[in-house]
């Protein structure tokens, strides 16, 4: 659900370079670069099993010719990757950065689950990998998102949030983040995104509808 949403949420425009930071094996990267086609597309994932899966993926979806995968880890920064700064970069960061809070599914899930520099090595790898004036989307938990503000704010402003209900009376356990890098618009709070139905647990009409790839998660 994660992946769909971030990838329903790339606004990127044609001829525009987007880079996915820690894509694991294609999943948000290649329904993005579905949803984008003038866009040209980079995943990085430190998994070497993992970015094979994706470059797997990415031929048998024939995207070779917009999308690449580079092995890079997040935490050695952008600039050790050799690339030049992208139009757009959008992530699903692990979502704990405490070994001792959670433990994860299984030992190889460690690394999807558990931010070993935390989530300030995330957002600072996203915003040296992105141009100023370029954006910066990513899905988190909802309850990280003051922290989230904070590590952009000295860079990047223009915010955009995006609240993710379950259900219309609960409160939020996601949102999704759009910055701009050097950004100087108000803050936006945009009406949620409500995914089930209380009767009978159906996605709503509009979850179901980005889960299909008929509507984007606007802006």
């Amino acid at each position: 659900m994660d992946a769909a949403l971030l990838a329903a949420a790339c606004d990127a425009h044609s001829s525009d370079r987007v880079l996915e930071a820690g894509c694991g094996v294609g999943g948000a990267l290649l329904a993005a670069a579905t949803r984008r086609p003038g866009a040209r597309f980079h995943g990085v994932e430190r998994d070497p099993d993992a970015a094979g899966l994706a470059r797997d993926n990415v031929a048998l979806n024939d995207l070779a010719d917009r999308v690449e995968i580079s092995t890079g880890d997040i935490e050695a920064g952008f600039r050790a990757l050799g690339l030049p700064v992208f139009d757009a970069v959008i992530s699903n960061p692990p979502f704990f950065d405490d070994p001792g809070a959670l433990r994860a599914p299984s030992p190889a899930k460690t690394g999807a689950w558990m931010a070993d520099g935390g989530l300030a090595a995330w957002t600072g790898f996203l915003l040296k990998a992105v141009r100023e004036g370029g954006s910066i989307t990513l899905i988190h938990r909802a309850d990280r998102l003051a922290d989230i503000l904070a590590l952009l704010a000295p860079k990047a402003g223009s915010f955009r949030i995006r609240p993710i209900q379950p259900f219309a009376d609960a409160p939020a356990k996601r949102v999704i983040v759009r910055a701009i890098k050097t950004g100087k618009a108000p803050l936006v709070l945009l009406p949620a995104l409500v995914l089930h139905e209380r009767d009978g647990g159906q996605h709503s009409a509009a979850a179901e509808a980005i889960l299909r790839g008929e509507a984007d998660l606007g802006w």
